[in-house]
């Protein structure tokens, strides 16, 4: 049996831009609010990161335009991105994880290394993080982002059953920590299954199942009748796509339960936006797929 994932109280971050440097994990991890903490999406060597073209932009949902102005926090936000993965290598988070445990000896609180890259370097992710698990106090766990919509020339591998088989089939037989996957937005019902199915023979080896990620191919504009991201097109998050992200996390524990992953969590994530709303999300959560859920358009 797969290890079990620890979130108390059922709330953490996603992998996003809030949770890349070691204060921004620093932060996290003082929240009172969060059970656990997620880092950025890293790589074994980091991410060639452009500021000229991974940008994100915050849009009012009611008028897809992109504001000038910083958006209210009381007011439904949606945001828009062109990003890729951290410039930082995972080397560098595990390093930074090894010394805020040391200085935060009371936070008990797990520790979610999100990482990506082939198959064969997501294998290599895993020992990295379990050869630095000495040095950390933190319980750690393996997230495997497999639905970031914004690599050019390579589709979210979770779109594609014989990709995602891939992955599970590189993840050792029985893993010391926490391993789940981090999986983009499905729209019908073929996707839940193929998902579901390419899971069933893995069920030792992964923990928990992430949803979702943002949804590609989107565009935004700004309040000149520009495009908001440089690019144009990008992955949509918050509130826009919270009823989509709902509904996976819903169908993704029917489906699961019914080929006897009932042991994988569900963590639903997309669309929060403040610790109140997160908590009655989170109690709701439960609810719809038995983990946790999470915020991503800033910090908590």
């Amino acid at each position: 049996m797969a290890p079990k994932l620890s979130i108390h109280p059922p709330l953490l971050n996603t992998a996003c831009p809030w949770a890349t440097t070691p204060e921004h994990l620093e932060s996290l991890l003082q929240c009172p609010s969060t059970g656990a903490i997620t880092t950025r999406t890293s790589l074994i060597e980091g991410f060639p990161h452009d500021d000229a073209i991974h940008r994100y932009a915050f849009f009012d949902p009611a008028s897809n335009r992109a504001p000038k102005t910083a958006p209210s926090a009381a007011a439904p936000v949606g945001s828009i991105n062109s990003l890729g993965y951290s410039p930082l290598p995972l080397d560098a988070y595990l390093a930074a994880l090894a010394r805020l445990s040391a200085s935060l000896p009371s936070v008990r609180k797990t520790a979610v290394v999100s990482v990506a890259g082939s198959p064969s370097s997501v294998a290599a992710c895993y020992a990295h993080i379990l050869a630095a698990s000495p040095r950390i106090s933190l319980p750690l766990a393996m997230e495997i982002n497999l639905g970031c919509p914004n690599m050019p020339g390579s589709p979210p591998p979770a779109y594609d059953p014989v990709r995602l088989a891939e992955y599970l089939a590189a993840l050792p037989e029985e893993p010391r920590i926490p391993v789940g996957i981090k999986t983009p937005p499905y729209t019908h019902s073929a996707e839940f299954t193929a998902l579901a199915d390419a899971l069933a023979p893995y069920a030792a080896r992964i923990s928990f199942v992430t949803a979702t990620n943002t949804l590609g191919s989107c565009v935004v504009f700004g309040d000149g009748g520009t495009e908001a991201l440089p690019g144009a097109v990008g992955g949509l998050a918050g509130a826009g796509i919270h009823p989509l992200s709902v509904g996976n996390v819903r169908i993704l524990r029917g489906v699961l339960d019914e080929r006897g992953l009932a042991g994988v969590h569900v963590i639903g994530v997309a669309g929060r936006r403040r610790v109140q709303e997160d908590e009655e999300r989170g109690r709701r959560g439960r609810r719809l797929g038995d983990g946790a859920g999470g915020p991503g358009r800033r910090r908590v």
